[in-house]
Protein backbone atom coordinates (compact mmCIF):
# COMPACT_ATOMS: atom_id res chain seq x y z
CA UNK A 1 0.00 0.00 0.00
CA UNK A 2 2.80 2.42 0.89
CA UNK A 3 4.59 1.57 -2.33
CA UNK A 4 1.46 2.41 -4.32
CA UNK A 5 1.03 5.69 -2.42
CA UNK A 6 4.63 6.76 -2.89
CA UNK A 7 4.70 5.94 -6.58
CA UNK A 8 1.40 7.81 -7.07
CA UNK A 9 2.90 10.89 -5.44
CA UNK A 10 6.02 10.47 -7.55
CA UNK A 11 3.93 10.40 -10.71
CA UNK A 12 2.00 13.46 -9.56
CA UNK A 13 5.12 15.53 -8.97
CA UNK A 14 7.17 14.01 -11.76
CA UNK A 15 9.73 12.42 -9.46
CA UNK A 16 12.26 10.36 -11.36
CA UNK A 17 12.46 7.49 -8.90
CA UNK A 18 12.48 4.14 -10.68
CA UNK A 19 13.75 1.61 -8.15
CA UNK A 20 11.75 -1.32 -9.47
CA UNK A 21 12.64 -1.03 -13.15
CA UNK A 22 15.50 -2.85 -14.80
CA UNK A 23 16.73 -0.94 -17.82
CA UNK A 24 18.23 -2.47 -20.92
CA UNK A 25 21.71 -1.37 -21.96
CA UNK A 26 20.53 1.01 -24.67
CA UNK A 27 18.30 2.77 -22.13
CA UNK A 28 21.34 3.57 -20.00
CA UNK A 29 23.13 5.38 -22.82
CA UNK A 30 22.59 9.14 -22.94
CA UNK A 31 24.21 10.23 -26.16
CA UNK A 32 23.80 7.76 -28.97
CA UNK A 33 20.29 6.88 -27.81
CA UNK A 34 17.92 6.22 -30.75
CA UNK A 35 15.41 8.95 -31.54
CA UNK A 36 12.49 6.52 -31.48
CA UNK A 37 11.72 3.05 -30.21
CA UNK A 38 10.43 2.16 -33.67
CA UNK A 39 12.57 -0.03 -35.90
CA UNK A 40 14.55 1.62 -38.68
CA UNK A 41 14.24 0.14 -42.15
CA UNK A 42 11.17 -1.95 -41.36
CA UNK A 43 9.30 -0.95 -44.52
CA UNK A 44 7.67 2.08 -42.89
CA UNK A 45 8.86 5.56 -41.93
CA UNK A 46 7.62 5.43 -38.34
CA UNK A 47 11.13 5.96 -36.97
CA UNK A 48 11.66 8.97 -39.24
CA UNK A 49 8.30 10.46 -38.26
CA UNK A 50 9.02 10.25 -34.52
CA UNK A 51 12.58 11.48 -34.99
CA UNK A 52 11.38 14.45 -37.04
CA UNK A 53 8.31 15.37 -34.98
CA UNK A 54 8.70 13.78 -31.59
CA UNK A 55 6.47 10.98 -30.37
CA UNK A 56 3.26 12.88 -29.51
CA UNK A 57 3.19 15.11 -32.58
CA UNK A 58 3.95 12.15 -34.84
CA UNK A 59 0.86 10.36 -33.51
CA UNK A 60 -1.19 13.52 -34.02
CA UNK A 61 -0.15 13.65 -37.68
CA UNK A 62 -1.13 10.00 -38.12
CA UNK A 63 -4.76 11.01 -37.55
CA UNK A 64 -4.77 13.77 -40.19
CA UNK A 65 -6.04 13.67 -43.74
CA UNK A 66 -3.12 13.79 -46.23
CA UNK A 67 -3.96 17.34 -47.35
CA UNK A 68 -3.90 18.68 -43.79
CA UNK A 69 -0.74 16.71 -43.00
CA UNK A 70 1.01 18.30 -45.99
CA UNK A 71 -0.25 21.78 -45.07
CA UNK A 72 1.09 21.50 -41.54
CA UNK A 73 4.38 20.11 -42.79
CA UNK A 74 4.73 23.19 -44.97
CA UNK A 75 4.39 25.39 -41.89
CA UNK A 76 7.05 23.32 -40.12
CA UNK A 77 9.45 23.62 -43.06
CA UNK A 78 9.30 27.40 -42.80
CA UNK A 79 10.23 27.12 -39.12
CA UNK A 80 13.15 24.81 -39.89
CA UNK A 81 14.58 27.23 -42.49
CA UNK A 82 16.07 29.51 -39.87
CA UNK A 83 17.85 31.91 -42.24
CA UNK A 84 14.87 32.10 -44.60
CA UNK A 85 16.89 31.39 -47.73
CA UNK A 86 14.40 28.82 -49.04
CA UNK A 87 16.59 25.80 -48.27
CA UNK A 88 16.84 23.37 -45.37
CA UNK A 89 20.44 22.40 -44.67
CA UNK A 90 21.75 19.44 -42.68
CA UNK A 91 22.53 21.78 -39.79
CA UNK A 92 19.02 23.28 -39.79
CA UNK A 93 17.44 19.82 -40.01
CA UNK A 94 19.60 18.56 -37.15
CA UNK A 95 18.71 21.57 -35.02
CA UNK A 96 15.00 20.93 -35.63
CA UNK A 97 15.30 17.24 -34.75
CA UNK A 98 17.08 18.09 -31.49
CA UNK A 99 14.33 20.55 -30.59
CA UNK A 100 11.65 17.98 -31.41
CA UNK A 101 13.31 15.43 -29.17
CA UNK A 102 13.70 17.95 -26.34
CA UNK A 103 10.10 19.15 -26.56
CA UNK A 104 8.78 16.34 -24.38
CA UNK A 105 11.16 17.40 -21.60
CA UNK A 106 9.80 20.96 -21.67
CA UNK A 107 6.20 19.74 -21.76
CA UNK A 108 6.72 17.25 -18.95
CA UNK A 109 8.43 19.86 -16.79
CA UNK A 110 5.60 22.32 -17.35
CA UNK A 111 2.99 19.69 -16.49
CA UNK A 112 4.76 18.53 -13.33
CA UNK A 113 5.50 22.10 -12.25
CA UNK A 114 1.81 23.00 -12.50
CA UNK A 115 0.89 19.86 -10.56
CA UNK A 116 3.29 20.91 -7.83
CA UNK A 117 1.92 24.47 -7.71
CA UNK A 118 -1.62 23.17 -7.38
CA UNK A 119 -0.60 20.76 -4.63
CA UNK A 120 1.16 23.45 -2.59
CA UNK A 121 1.22 27.23 -2.75
CA UNK A 122 0.41 28.46 -6.25
CA UNK A 123 1.92 31.85 -5.47
CA UNK A 124 5.41 30.39 -5.09
CA UNK A 125 7.81 30.32 -8.01
CA UNK A 126 10.31 27.93 -6.41
CA UNK A 127 10.29 24.46 -4.87
CA UNK A 128 12.08 23.99 -1.55
CA UNK A 129 13.62 20.67 -0.59
CA UNK A 130 11.53 20.46 2.60
CA UNK A 131 8.32 20.76 0.53
CA UNK A 132 9.43 18.14 -1.95
CA UNK A 133 10.65 15.85 0.79
CA UNK A 134 7.37 16.14 2.73
CA UNK A 135 5.30 15.33 -0.37
CA UNK A 136 7.34 12.30 -1.44
CA UNK A 137 9.09 10.93 1.64
CA UNK A 138 7.16 12.45 4.54
CA UNK A 139 5.55 9.10 5.32
CA UNK A 140 8.96 7.84 6.48
CA UNK A 141 8.65 9.99 9.61
CA UNK A 142 5.95 7.60 10.81
CA UNK A 143 7.83 4.40 9.96
CA UNK A 144 9.69 2.33 12.53
CA UNK A 145 13.41 3.14 12.25
CA UNK A 146 12.49 5.92 9.82
CA UNK A 147 12.72 3.73 6.74
CA UNK A 148 10.62 1.53 4.51
CA UNK A 149 12.19 -1.27 2.47
CA UNK A 150 10.50 -3.03 -0.41
CA UNK A 151 12.07 -5.61 -2.73
CA UNK A 152 15.46 -4.71 -1.34
CA UNK A 153 15.13 -0.97 -1.99
CA UNK A 154 15.35 1.46 0.91
CA UNK A 155 13.23 4.59 0.59
CA UNK A 156 15.58 6.33 3.02
CA UNK A 157 18.42 5.67 0.60
CA UNK A 158 16.26 6.94 -2.24
CA UNK A 159 15.57 10.11 -0.28
CA UNK A 160 19.29 10.69 0.20
CA UNK A 161 19.85 10.12 -3.49
CA UNK A 162 17.11 12.58 -4.45
CA UNK A 163 18.52 15.15 -2.01
CA UNK A 164 21.93 14.86 -3.64
CA UNK A 165 20.40 15.36 -7.09
CA UNK A 166 18.23 18.22 -5.82
CA UNK A 167 21.31 19.99 -4.44
CA UNK A 168 23.18 19.63 -7.71
CA UNK A 169 20.22 20.96 -9.70
CA UNK A 170 20.08 23.97 -7.35
CA UNK A 171 22.74 25.89 -9.27
CA UNK A 172 22.50 29.09 -7.20
CA UNK A 173 22.49 27.06 -3.96
CA UNK A 174 19.61 29.01 -2.41
CA UNK A 175 17.88 25.86 -1.17
CA UNK A 176 15.03 26.03 -3.69
CA UNK A 177 14.54 25.11 -7.35
CA UNK A 178 13.29 27.42 -10.04
CA UNK A 179 11.33 25.84 -12.89
CA UNK A 180 14.51 25.56 -14.98
CA UNK A 181 16.38 23.96 -12.08
CA UNK A 182 13.40 21.70 -11.49
CA UNK A 183 13.72 20.53 -15.10
CA UNK A 184 17.35 19.58 -14.47
CA UNK A 185 16.23 17.64 -11.40
CA UNK A 186 13.50 15.77 -13.29
CA UNK A 187 15.55 15.13 -16.43
CA UNK A 188 19.24 15.25 -15.48
CA UNK A 189 20.21 13.41 -18.66
CA UNK A 190 19.32 16.57 -20.62
CA UNK A 191 21.44 18.99 -18.58
CA UNK A 192 25.19 19.08 -19.13
CA UNK A 193 25.97 20.00 -15.51
CA UNK A 194 23.95 16.98 -14.32
CA UNK A 195 25.70 14.35 -16.44
CA UNK A 196 28.05 13.28 -13.66
CA UNK A 197 25.18 12.56 -11.28
CA UNK A 198 23.53 10.38 -13.94
CA UNK A 199 26.78 8.45 -14.25
CA UNK A 200 27.04 8.13 -10.47
CA UNK A 201 23.44 6.94 -10.10
CA UNK A 202 23.90 4.43 -12.92
CA UNK A 203 27.06 3.12 -11.27
CA UNK A 204 25.29 2.76 -7.92
CA UNK A 205 22.33 0.98 -9.54
CA UNK A 206 24.50 -1.66 -11.18
CA UNK A 207 27.09 -2.12 -8.39
CA UNK A 208 24.87 -4.43 -6.36
CA UNK A 209 27.52 -5.50 -3.86
CA UNK A 210 28.69 -1.90 -3.31
CA UNK A 211 32.35 -2.74 -3.75
CA UNK A 212 33.04 0.30 -5.92
CA UNK A 213 33.36 -1.62 -9.18
CA UNK A 214 31.07 -3.35 -11.65
CA UNK A 215 31.70 -6.97 -12.52
CA UNK A 216 30.64 -8.71 -15.71
CA UNK A 217 27.87 -10.47 -13.77
CA UNK A 218 26.53 -7.16 -12.44
CA UNK A 219 26.73 -5.59 -15.90
CA UNK A 220 24.73 -8.40 -17.52
CA UNK A 221 22.37 -8.67 -14.54
CA UNK A 222 21.34 -5.05 -15.05
CA UNK A 223 20.00 -5.90 -18.51
CA UNK A 224 18.97 -9.53 -18.36
CA UNK A 225 17.40 -11.85 -15.82
CA UNK A 226 17.81 -15.50 -16.67
CA UNK A 227 14.63 -16.98 -18.09
CA UNK A 228 12.90 -13.66 -18.71
CA UNK A 229 12.81 -14.31 -22.45
CA UNK A 230 11.76 -17.92 -22.16
CA UNK A 231 13.55 -21.08 -21.25
CA UNK A 232 16.54 -22.33 -23.14
CA UNK A 233 19.88 -20.87 -24.11
CA UNK A 234 20.95 -17.34 -23.33
CA UNK A 235 19.80 -14.89 -26.05
CA UNK A 236 22.37 -13.89 -28.65
CA UNK A 237 22.25 -10.23 -27.60
CA UNK A 238 23.36 -11.20 -24.10
CA UNK A 239 26.39 -13.05 -25.49
CA UNK A 240 27.12 -9.98 -27.59
CA UNK A 241 26.97 -7.78 -24.47
CA UNK A 242 29.44 -10.06 -22.70
CA UNK A 243 31.83 -9.55 -25.59
CA UNK A 244 31.19 -5.78 -25.53
CA UNK A 245 32.05 -5.69 -21.83
CA UNK A 246 35.37 -7.46 -22.33
CA UNK A 247 36.39 -5.90 -25.64
CA UNK A 248 35.11 -2.33 -25.31
CA UNK A 249 33.76 -1.37 -21.88
CA UNK A 250 36.56 -2.74 -19.67
CA UNK A 251 39.29 -0.48 -21.06
CA UNK A 252 42.02 -1.44 -18.61
CA UNK A 253 41.23 -5.16 -18.87
CA UNK A 254 40.97 -5.76 -15.12
CA UNK A 255 37.61 -7.50 -15.35
CA UNK A 256 35.62 -4.62 -13.83
CA UNK A 257 34.19 -1.24 -14.79
CA UNK A 258 35.08 1.85 -12.78
CA UNK A 259 33.22 5.16 -12.83
CA UNK A 260 35.22 6.56 -15.76
CA UNK A 261 34.58 3.43 -17.82
CA UNK A 262 30.86 3.65 -17.06
CA UNK A 263 30.92 7.30 -18.13
CA UNK A 264 32.56 6.37 -21.42
CA UNK A 265 29.82 3.77 -21.91
CA UNK A 266 26.70 5.81 -21.16
CA UNK A 267 27.95 9.19 -22.40
CA UNK A 268 29.70 8.22 -25.66
CA UNK A 269 31.07 11.23 -27.56
CA UNK A 270 31.42 9.70 -30.98
CA UNK A 271 27.89 9.35 -32.38
CA UNK A 272 24.94 11.70 -32.71
CA UNK A 273 21.67 10.17 -33.89
CA UNK A 274 20.18 13.58 -34.68
CA UNK A 275 23.00 14.32 -37.14
CA UNK A 276 22.68 10.88 -38.73
CA UNK A 277 18.91 11.26 -39.08
CA UNK A 278 19.24 14.76 -40.56
CA UNK A 279 21.68 13.48 -43.19
CA UNK A 280 19.41 10.50 -43.90
CA UNK A 281 16.30 12.64 -44.44
CA UNK A 282 18.10 15.06 -46.71
CA UNK A 283 19.72 12.26 -48.71
CA UNK A 284 16.37 10.53 -49.26
CA UNK A 285 14.50 13.68 -50.38
CA UNK A 286 17.30 15.56 -52.17
CA UNK A 287 16.22 15.19 -55.81
CA UNK A 288 18.84 17.54 -57.27
CA UNK A 289 21.56 16.22 -54.90
CA UNK A 290 22.75 19.62 -53.70
CA UNK A 291 22.79 18.45 -50.07
CA UNK A 292 19.94 20.73 -49.05
CA UNK A 293 16.17 20.60 -49.45
CA UNK A 294 13.65 23.00 -50.85
CA UNK A 295 10.16 23.14 -49.42
CA UNK A 296 8.92 21.51 -52.62
CA UNK A 297 11.32 18.58 -52.25
CA UNK A 298 10.14 17.98 -48.69
CA UNK A 299 6.43 18.21 -49.52
CA UNK A 300 6.85 15.95 -52.55
CA UNK A 301 8.02 13.22 -50.17
CA UNK A 302 5.92 14.25 -47.20
CA UNK A 303 5.35 10.65 -46.08
CA UNK A 304 9.09 10.38 -45.33
CA UNK A 305 8.77 13.17 -42.76
CA UNK A 306 5.24 12.88 -41.38
CA UNK A 307 2.37 10.44 -41.29
CA UNK A 308 -1.30 10.73 -42.18
CA UNK A 309 -4.33 8.48 -42.36
CA UNK A 310 -3.20 7.50 -45.86
CA UNK A 311 0.33 6.50 -44.83
CA UNK A 312 -1.04 4.61 -41.84
CA UNK A 313 -3.30 2.64 -44.18
CA UNK A 314 -0.41 1.98 -46.56
CA UNK A 315 1.80 0.72 -43.75
CA UNK A 316 -1.01 -1.53 -42.54
CA UNK A 317 -1.19 -3.07 -46.03
CA UNK A 318 2.59 -3.53 -46.03
CA UNK A 319 2.51 -5.32 -42.69
CA UNK A 320 -0.39 -7.48 -43.92
CA UNK A 321 1.61 -8.46 -47.01
CA UNK A 322 4.51 -9.53 -44.79
CA UNK A 323 2.33 -12.30 -43.42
Amino acid sequence: MKHWLVMTICLLLGVTVHPFTVEKEHERVLQGRPLSDKEQGDGSHDYDHEAFLGDELAHEFDELEPEESIRRLGVIVEKIDLDGDGYVTVEEMQDWIKKSQARYVDEDTEKQWENYRQATDETQDTLKWAEYREAVYGFLDHEQDGDFVEEGFSYRDMEARDHRRFSLADTDQDGALTKLEFQSFLHPEHADHMRDIVVTETFEDIDKDNDGKISLEEYIGDMYKGGEEGEGEEPEWVASEREQFTRLRDRDGNGYLDVEEVKAWIVPPDFDHSEAEAKHLIFEADVDQDNKLTKEEILDQYDLFVGSQATDFGEALYRHDEF
